[in-house]
């Protein structure tokens, strides 16, 4: 079966960013600045909007709007992963397979990612809570608000929640809601 990327102009989507062979190593100061320089020098030549982001030291999870008339949230992907894979410290490039050196790629990030459509509002927010609470589901915090590479103290000074939100509660989602 061949997989077919939704292209939906103006979409909101859902994405799971991976680290080749899940190597820890975003959440260091200098990888978490070089993210934003490439997220913030890839927005201003191809814009969009960042809903809702969480950076773990494996992979990151986002929610992105693209502007009317525009599907091409791949392109964007490949220039943030090239953007970053292009200055990170050469530590962080691992092993490739011979296929892929032949290609030039850096093993920094899996060659994919996942992608998913947000249809609606109840999925938007579903959406948004999961990667607010992922933090916590993996163990690295036990309070959403602990997390630093988050989108989360945006939304609490939004007033879209309160401070203690998701703090002592396991909470559920869905098994279409996130990827990882």
């Amino acid at each position: 079966m061949e997989y077919r990327r939704a292209k939906i102009e103006g979409g909101t989507f859902f994405f799971t960013v991976v680290t080749h062979n899940r190597r820890n190593f975003l959440c260091e100061r200098s990888n978490i600045l070089l993210l934003r320089q490439g997220f913030r020098k890839i927005i201003g030549e191809y814009p969009f909007t960042v809903d809702a982001i969480v950076i773990l030291p494996n992979h990151i999870h986002c929610i992105w709007t693209l502007p009317p008339g525009d599907s091409d949230f791949s392109r964007r992907w490949r220039l943030i992963k090239g953007y970053f894979s292009h200055r990170c410290d050469k530590k962080y490039k691992g092993k490739i397979s011979s296929s892929r050196q032949k290609k030039g790629e850096q093993a920094v990030w899996q060659r994919r990612f996942w992608e998913h459509q947000i249809k609606d509002e109840n999925g938007f927010v579903s959406h948004v809570d999961y990667i607010h609470y992922n933090p916590v589901k993996h163990g690295y915090v036990t309070e959403p608000k602990d997390w630093r590479y988050s989108s989360f103290m945006l939304y609490v000074q939004r007033g879209v929640y309160d401070i203690n939100w998701g703090v002592g509660e396991e909470m559920q989602f869905a098994d279409d809601i996130g990827n990882e």
